[in-house]
């Protein structure tokens, strides 16, 4: 089980906004002016795509220094992210049922970089039903459909065992997940807590999709589903 991690197990609240825009401040000295959209990119397409709309180039060491900038933002207001944010309804039990599902294993796909992803789920408590180890994040690719073959290769390195698409399940709130998802041949359940509408999640092809994670036998229906099918 592979699950994204904004708007999907947590809601950041306006903390990760602030970070970004002092980082950004920080590394340029310029106002973050255009607007920031995250939507499911990647950290490294995030942060390139704010430098160039602000006509700066991204070479040059500018684009590390602003990314390094931001872990040290965000984890100085782990407090304020505590205090802002929220772990989603029924994240922490959908996490627990899975993980005692035998034979699974669960880690992120996310487009937040791999510190931030440990510091986010730390802050909710959520961090112990993961394995880091795993999963994919924000600095390993610059497209999210990328993300998936570095998770396999973890899968290797670290279980001795190259998992597929065939034996993978994504969960996510974008269609960017689900994209993902399909590139990579993984199952895939879409959460409607983030942006897109069930009815979006629903016609871009994802397999489940759930209000939310709040019914947990639902969650596990997801999983079990997957598994008979293996």
């Amino acid at each position: 089980m592979l699950w994204d991690i904004d708007h999907t197990l947590i809601d950041p609240g306006a903390v990760a906004r602030q970070a970004y825009a002092e980082a950004f401040r920080k590394a340029t000295g310029l106002t973050l002016e255009q607007p920031w959209q995250f939507d499911g990119r990647t950290e490294l397409a995030a942060a390139t795509d704010a430098l160039r709309a602000h006509g700066l180039n991204p070479d040059a060491g500018l684009l590390d220094g602003f990314i390094e900038l931001l872990i040290m933002e965000l984890r100085d207001r782990a407090g304020d992210l505590a205090a802002g944010g929220r772990a989603l309804p029924g994240a922490a039990d959908a996490l627990i049922a899975v993980g005692a599902v035998p034979g699974v294993r669960q880690s992120v796909l996310t487009g937040n970089l791999h510190p931030l992803a440990v510091l986010k789920l730390a802050v909710f408590g959520l961090d112990r039903h993961i394995d880091f180890r795993l999963g994919a994040y924000g600095g390993d690719a610059f497209e999210r459909a990328d993300l998936p073959a570095h998770a396999f290769k973890r899968t290797e390195q670290h279980l001795g065992r190259r998992h597929s698409g065939a034996d993978t399940v994504i969960v996510g709130d974008t269609l960017r997940d689900i994209a993902t998802a399909h590139a990579a041949g993984t199952r895939v359940v879409a959460v409607a807590t983030g942006t897109n509408s069930v009815a979006e999640l629903q016609a871009a092809g994802a397999d489940i999709v759930l209000p939310d994670l709040a019914d947990t036998g639902a969650v596990l229906h997801a999983v079990t589903a997957w598994k008979r099918s293996t």
